[in-house]
């Protein structure tokens, strides 16, 4: 008999509330199959869960009370403006509110209380505006959880799911980032989550850094000295890990089937193929930090808020995502 997971507890933020998240929110909090996958926090207020039903024309229950059957609405503590929020441009006070329902969220984590945490669309001029001083919300996911625990960006689609082994630095950089350690942890991590998918034996590709996976080391030895190690050790673990291949027919195999998830070595590699695949499709998660974090990877839409026009797809896989890793991750708490 195949083993169920846990119901989990996932805490949704309507992100920055000039753009087309609290729309999408309340879209989705609008489907009863919502509440049926996992007990749902909103983190907000009351006025912004009303405006969010009124841009996305649904109307759906909820309570301020926990165990109420419906979703719990919970305070994000954030200064709500005199007037309300200009909507369609970045703004300090936007990113402010967003900020503060995040914290919110986070902190909830850090107290066991949710297992993992869907985010709508922020602005990242609204977060610097606000005051954030790293470079993303990554950063500073980390910086508010303060426990050790790293973030590394995954990027997921339907039938696909990349990790990075280095991120948000310049090319001048990434030759010097890339470690041993650091492609067998991100490895690791790429299975958890793709376990979390239902995949229980999950192939993962490694993409190789230089030209021609580093043409038996005529173009660089990364692949020689350090890749290709990795992905040895991490088959010693269990991992069904292969590679490295090179990054410009890597993507041809796993459209053809042969993998479920690829690491590559650093941002553009995978996310030109990601958004290629299915920009509209994909979603954005934190991995490596004490709770799962996702996102649509798509922005705030300024162009189409209040027009009911946006498409829900991407946040509805990031709700499905946050689901399974957020039972997965409820499931490894419970005593055997």
């Amino acid at each position: 008999m195949t083993q169920q997971h846990p119901r989990p507890r996932i805490a949704l933020t309507l992100g920055d509330p000039a753009g087309v998240g609290p729309e999408l929110v309340a879209r989705q909090l609008a489907d009863p199959a919502t509440t049926e996958a996992a007990d749902i926090l909103i983190i907000g207020d009351e006025q912004e869960l009303r405006d969010a039903m009124a841009d996305a024309g649904v109307e759906f229950a909820w309570s301020r009370e926990a165990g109420a059957g419906v979703p719990q609405l919970v305070d994000g503590e954030g200064e709500r403006p005199e007037g309300g929020f200009v909507r369609k441009q970045a703004t300090r006070e936007g990113g402010l509110w967003a900020m503060a329902n995040l914290r919110r969220a986070l902190e909830l984590s850090k107290a066991g209380e949710v297992d993992a945490i869907v985010f709508a669309p922020l602005n990242k001029s609204s977060l610097h505006l606000a005051g954030m001083v790293e470079n993303d919300e990554m950063a500073w996911f980390e910086t508010v959880l303060d426990d050790g625990t790293a973030a590394t960006e995954l990027n997921i689609l339907p039938e696909l799911v990349t990790g990075r082994v280095t991120s948000h630095c310049s090319i001048a950089e990434v030759a010097g980032l890339i470690s041993f350690d650091l492609i067998v942890e991100r490895g690791e991590l790429l299975e958890r989550v793709l376990q979390a998918r239902g995949i229980e034996r999950p192939r993962i590709g490694v993409c190789a850094l230089n030209p021609h996976a580093g043409e038996s080391g005529k173009f660089g030895r990364h692949e020689i000295a350090i890749i290709a190690p990795a992905v040895a050790e991490l088959q010693a673990r269990g991992v069904d890990a292969s590679g490295p291949f090179p990054s410009d027919t890597i993507f041809l195999k796993a459209r053809d089937g042969a993998f479920d998830g690829v690491l590559t070595m650093y941002h553009d590699q995978g996310q030109i193929a990601v958004k290629l695949l299915g920009f509209d499709r994909g979603v954005t998660m934190a991995g490596g930090l004490s709770v799962a974090v996702c996102t649509p990877a798509h922005g705030t839409a300024f162009d189409v808020v209040g027009q009911r026009v946006a498409s829900t797809g991407a946040y509805e896989h990031a709700f499905r995502t946050a689901v399974g890793v957020g039972a997965q991750a409820r499931a490894a708490r419970q005593p055997s």
